[in-house]
């Protein structure tokens, strides 16, 4: 079943998503593409940022374009995000001692990871260069802020549905609020064990009741943690359990033929970018919907308001939760495409899976009459040259009351 499409009434089908934490590889990426976004910002509101960010063991690239009346240091805005992740000590990551009883097995364990990875050590590579003229010239230039154009092609989709107060599908919502709590556990103490990497998954069995989402139980929870050399599996799982599962998932969603797969590997010692590479915007179904509603392929992390692929569906999201929130749907799917250097869309969308009282076509007349989409005119009505980006890296771009973006508009229709 395509979760953007229709389904007979009534019937139960699962469906599931997924969330990685704040150490995962590419999520560090994510995180440090938008902490050099944040410092152009901070010091340059009107600075043009498109950074990706790279990272294996020992070692964070960053990559792309700037053009700023800025001088930031980029050296310790990386490691400064590095820290704040959790890579604090090279033990995080290389915790290997006793583990293995031989020469032979010592030598090449030590061989593949004596490198370590934390954030005093890493070797911070830079190679971010001017925007490109062109761009410049066909999106600023002559044109007042309403009407700049966007800063590239492409098409963008919100999404948004009433079965979570947030707006959210609820797959993803706990995906992400589960590796928020090992956080916490691992900030406050309570875990000391648990180290920054982490993954998530939970699966729901949902009823379709004319087209609306409605969650019945949650069928099954998946969650990977980075953990250290010296705790148990039992311990770990029982803690995962008590202190994580029971603590998010609300009990009404829970039964006694609810699944658990509590750290199914049975050992997750190695973790960060020393046991997996990371790449900015790798991670585009975790940032958004969890496979729910649809996604039109760009990331958002290291990218300034200009370039639609973030900006845009910030807007296709704020659009879609505003027609939930003033119950002219139950669900939305808005779509917004864009041509380099023209301000307005090409065309916007508006799916409503037969959950309103009206006509599609009549959903689309309110959001023309609501909303201005051209990216001069979004960027001023949601704070978009503010330095609000890091924080959007990890747990989700949506469904997050801090953001303007999840602020409905009150809609006249």
């Amino acid at each position: 079943m395509n979760p953007s499409g229709n389904r007979s009434s009534g019937k139960t089908f699962l469906f599931t998503s997924e969330s990685v934490g704040e150490g995962h590889s590419d999520k560090m990426c994510d995180q440090i593409s938008d902490a050099v976004l944040d410092a152009y910002l901070t010091l340059d509101p009107d600075s043009k940022v498109a950074c990706e960010t790279v990272t294996k063991t020992g070692m964070i690239m960053l990559c792309g374009e700037v053009t700023s009346k800025a001088v930031v240091d980029l050296v310790d805005v990386v490691r400064k995000t590095v820290k704040k992740i959790g890579y604090d000590h090279s033990s995080k990551v290389h915790a290997f001692k006793n583990l293995w009883t031989t020469d032979f097995h010592r030598a090449a364990i030590y061989k593949v990871h004596s490198k370590r990875f934390d954030y005093k050590t890493c070797n911070v590579l830079v190679a971010l260069e001017p925007q490109a003229e062109e761009i410049s010239v066909c999106v600023f230039e002559g044109k007042d802020q309403d009407d700049i154009g966007a800063g590239d092609q492409g098409l963008m989709f919100g999404y948004a549905t009433d079965e979570t107060e947030e707006c959210m599908p609820l797959t993803i919502l706990l995906a992400h609020k589960l590796n928020h709590k090992m956080k916490e556990l691992s900030t406050n103490g309570e875990c000391p064990w648990i180290r920054p990497d982490s993954k998530t998954q939970v699966t729901v069995e949902y009823r379709d009741n004319s087209g609306a989402m409605e969650p019945v139980r949650v069928h099954t929870v998946v969650i990977s943690v980075q953990h250290s050399p010296d705790v148990s599996l039992e311990e770990i799982r029982c803690s995962l359990m008590d202190s994580v599962v029971r603590k998010v998932i609300p009990a009404r969603y829970l039964d006694d033929k609810t699944i658990y797969h509590l750290l199914p590997s049975g050992k997750f010692l190695l973790g960060g970018p020393q046991s997996d590479a990371g790449l900015t915007g790798r991670k585009i179904i975790v940032d958004t919907y969890g496979g729910w509603g649809g996604h039109g392929g760009g990331a958002f992390s290291g990218k300034d308001y200009s370039k639609v692929d973030r900006s845009g569906a910030y807007a296709a999201r704020w659009v879609a939760k505003s027609l939930v929130k003033a119950k002219l749907c139950r669900r939305a799917l808005v779509q917004v495409s864009y041509a380099i250097g023209v301000a307005h869309p090409l065309s916007i969308s508006v799916f409503h899976y037969g959950t309103s009282t009206r006509e599609e076509d009549e959903l689309l007349q309110i959001v023309n009459n609501n909303f201005d989409l051209r990216p001069g005119v979004i960027v001023k009505e949601l704070g978009l040259k503010q330095p609000i980006y890091q924080s959007t890296a990890c747990y989700g771009h949506f469904g997050r009351d801090e953001f303007p973006w999840e602020k409905p508009k009150t809609l006249q229709f």
